[in-house]
């Protein structure tokens, strides 16, 4: 066995697992894992830049990472940064501040890199399944980017493209600095214009329709699970693996985009870091359904911060 600490900071959040490693049976067992909203990407795709006080959200974050890891005693840590990180002009100033808390560089990763960690973490409890078919088609929805991966066992096809709830929230939904409430008509239709354009991209070297078995990860996708299962509050156990159909998605996606930011919020499972970005999220995960003609998505709590603990185990 061995302990390994594995962190994973996108556009919106900043996420710890602690596990133990058994090469063996092929698992990773939970000692820690949580979850903390940063927003390290706010305002990355207008200015090109990480905000001062997005970067000291995040360093406060890293700082208690840091005493998570000390206790448990993790012999190996790994630090990957994905979509917002990859984009921002300032970005050694991130790098320096992560390398200072914890004493590990932060890797910058490529989007091919990203989604291959999520297809290994997504997946690789789902061998010996034979009630989903593969190839699987792995949506993993970011802040920044959205990374759709397509395999049977291992990567057959990767792409990251740049549309997350974060950047669609900023870029649509956002006027003098205050989210639409609830977003027009021209708002949400803009947002879909950009994904179809997006999942056009990432057609012409993934092939998304050859799919059988559709896995969603992230936060928009637990929360929309969360939603339709009809949680009281946040249950992973419940979440993982749960299978959401097609026509709970869209009512659920229909719904969040006609609320306002008091209706989304009152929703038991909705983390409070989620309220303003989680309808452009789940018009993401609609849309991808909707090109794929997925009947449903197979919802996984285990992503790319497993893949990353893989990766150094």
């Amino acid at each position: 066995m061995t302990r390994v600490a594995a962190i994973d900071c996108g556009t919106n959040s900043i996420r710890l697992l602690v596990a133990d490693a058994d090469p063996d049976t092929g698992e990773l067992v939970d000692l820690d894992r949580r979850m903390t909203i940063v927003r390290l990407g706010q305002g990355v795709d207008k200015t090109g830049r990480l905000a001062p006080e997005a970067l000291e959200r995040t360093f406060a974050a890293c700082r208690e990472y840091a005493a998570v890891i000390k206790e448990h005693g993790a012999e190996k840590v790994r630090f990957v940064a994905t979509s917002a990180s990859r984009d921002a002009e300032n970005r050694d100033d991130f790098v320096r501040g992560v390398l200072d808390i914890l004493g590990v560089e932060p890797e910058v990763i490529s989007g091919d890199q990203e989604a291959e960690f999520s297809f290994t973490g997504a997946t690789k409890e789902l061998k010996g399944r034979d009630d989903l078919a593969k190839p699987y088609l792995v949506v993993d929805i970011g802040g920044g980017s959205t990374e759709c991966v397509v395999g049977d066992d291992t990567v057959r096809a990767a792409r990251s493209v740049d549309v997350g709830c974060v950047r669609m929230t900023e870029r649509h939904l956002t006027v003098d600095g205050a989210v639409t409430d609830p977003p027009t008509a021209a708002q949400l239709d803009a947002i879909r214009a950009d994904v179809e354009a997006a999942l056009d991209l990432a057609e012409q070297s993934v092939p998304l329709r050859e799919a059988r078995t559709l896995v969603g990860l992230a936060g928009s996708v637990t929360t929309v699970a969360g939603i339709a299962l009809g949680l009281q509050e946040y249950d992973s156990a419940a979440i993982h693996h749960s299978r959401i159909p097609y026509e709970s998605v869209r009512e659920i996606a229909d719904r969040l985009a006609g609320s306002t930011h008091a209706e989304r919020a009152a929703i038991p499972v909705m983390h409070p870091g989620r309220v303003d970005v989680i309808a452009a999220g789940a018009l993401v995960l609609l849309a991808i359904m909707e090109r794929t003609g997925a009947r449903e998505v197979v919802v996984s709590e285990h992503d790319i911060l497993d893949g990353i603990g893989w990766s150094i185990a």
